[in-house]
């Protein structure tokens, strides 16, 4: 098959020409930048230097020579080409935010500023989070071309995090979801705001965009999706995110109100956890491991070792750690994934390899890095 990259140039692109190019079912690469339309993209990224080359073409010809594209742009940029894709019958993978909300223009409009001009085109687009639609993406593959809305880095990172909570009614339906997220500068983008930049944020650790973030509605729905998949009712969620100066990861930190099944009464909360608080932890451990059993991207982590982000660093893995506050009330989970992998680049491949029946680890199976 040949790729096409639309937007090659910025991070999460580079990154799918990256992990693109040793795919196996991958034999060629056609990439697209505007910015730097004509140039080699070893000239922009050195380090493809002996492995990739390629001039950078315009978007039409990557879309005329490829079997699938997947898109890097811009929010509300993406439409005409996903348009062309379904013309052609050819898959469309989108990493922003055009095709995550599915055919709810009310929402996209108040969130990102913008309409659809293609409003037809979102109703054959799905939510991209294999954990949670695989079988709907599969469905749809089968019937023709399909429009992937390739989810935010910091919904896939929670939502994993709470889903298996969620669905099976461990959370208290009348008290929020709290949600805070650590990010890593290179979500910012190759071209920053200045909040991103080294000296704004070197040295520090600040909250921003409280109570406002663009990604709310999208965490929001997924869980509510994730609570209606068990027959549960959606709880309201409170979400943070926070800048870090490191280059990459993210890590949320879930607060998960438990259900009064679940919530265990320590003789004292003063004191170290209890030894039914230990047991009840191990419970939701186990109940979460057997959740994710046939996820191949999803670790449950070992009672005792919690999730980091150092050890997802460029991989397409979530690692989850389960613990329980010492109240006995509150189920705390810690996520953790590589932004610009699970939380970008990565999984948009995943989602190709469910889309063409390939092995859905193809192309992902590297080991994390340490350092």
């Amino acid at each position: 098959m040949t790729a096409g990259i639309i937007g090659a140039t910025g991070y999460a692109g580079a990154e799918l020409v990256r992990l693109l190019s040793g795919h196996p079912e991958i034999k060629n690469l056609k990439l697209s930048s505007v910015s730097y339309e004509g140039d080699a993209i070893e000239n922009i990224y050195p380090n493809f230097l002996g492995r990739v080359s390629g001039r950078l073409v315009k978007a039409e010809e990557v879309i005329a020579l490829s079997d699938v594209v997947f898109a890097a742009l811009p929010h509300a940029v993406g439409e005409p080409f996903a348009a062309a894709c379904m013309e052609r019958k050819i898959h469309y993978i989108d990493l922003s935010a055009d095709f995550r909300f599915d055919d709810n223009q009310k929402v996209y409009n108040a969130w990102y500023g913008k309409t659809y001009r293609y409003p037809e085109l979102h109703k054959k687009s799905i939510y991209g989070l294999p954990e949670l639609n695989r079988r709907k993406m599969k469905e749809l593959a089968a019937e023709g071309s399909v429009i992937i809305g390739n989810p935010g880095c910091y919904p896939t990172g929670c939502s994993l995090g709470a889903f298996p909570a969620l669905a099976k009614g461990l959370s208290c339906a009348d008290r929020p979801v709290i949600v805070n997220s650590v990010t890593g500068i290179s979500g910012g983008g190759r071209e920053p705001s200045r909040a991103f930049h080294y000296p704004e944020c070197a040295d520090s650790v600040s909250p921003y965009k409280v109570g406002s973030h663009r990604h709310s509605p999208e965490i929001a729905r997924n869980m509510a999706a994730m609570a209606s998949s068990g027959g549960h009712t959606a709880p309201q969620v409170i979400f943070t995110p926070h800048l870090a100066p490191v280059n990459r990861g993210i890590l949320s930190t879930v607060y998960i109100p438990l259900s009064e099944k679940w919530r265990v009464t320590p003789d004292d909360a003063a004191m170290p956890p209890s030894k039914e608080i230990e047991e009840k932890t191990a419970c939701i451990r186990e109940l979460y491991a057997d959740f994710y059993r046939d996820e191949p991207f999803v670790r449950i982590l070992p009672l005792g070792l919690t999730a980091a982000t150092n050890r997802v660093r460029q991989s397409n893995y979530c690692d989850i750690s389960v613990h329980m506050d010492l109240n006995g009330s509150t189920l705390i989970i810690a996520s953790a994934i590589d932004n610009m992998i699970k939380g970008a680049a990565g999984q948009a491949i995943q989602n190709m390899n469910i889309l063409y029946n390939f092995d859905e680890k193809s192309g992902l199976e590297m080991i994390p890095a340490l350092f």
